[in-house]
Formats: C-alpha cells, structure tokens, sequence
C-alpha cells in the first residue's frame, strides 16, 4: 500500500487515462507508483517519457528489465 494516495483514474487528464487502461488491460489494475505519479501530470509524463525511450533504445531487453523491476519491489517490500 503506498503512504502516498494516488490519483482516482477517473479524475485523470485523458493521456493519463489511456495510460491507466493500457496497464489495466496488461496487468488488471493501474500500477501503483504510477497512480502517486499521476498526482502531478508533467511527472507523470516525465516518468512515462523515461520508459518510452528505454524501450524504444533496445539498450535493455525486456526480460531483464523485467528481472530489475522485480529485485527493486522485492528490496522495497513490494509484492510486484
């Protein structure tokens, strides 16, 4: 659970939005860290700008990235 609420996706700018039902196709829910990211749209967009071009670099595969993401929720308690 964060100790920061996140933004209610209805209440979200409409790129927010389609962001929030894009990870609920893929993982049935909005992610968390992205809800408290959502707070603020130029962060929100910032972080998902950060994604969007480690994507696109080829520079981590996707496999790994996903191995990264789990070892960082598993250090910060998260059950990702």
């Amino acid at each position: 659970m964060a100790r920061i609420a996140g933004q209610h996706p209805d209440e979200a700018d409409d790129y927010t939005r389609r962001v929030f039902a894009a990870q609920e196709k893929k993982w049935g829910a909005p992610l968390l860290n992205h809800l408290v990211y959502a707070r603020r749209p130029t962060i929100f967009r910032g972080v998902r700008a950060m994604w969007t071009g480690l994507d696109g670099s080829g520079l981590i595969d996707g496999r790994l990235q996903a191995l990264i993401n789990r070892r960082v929720a598993s250090l910060n308690g998260c059950e990702f």
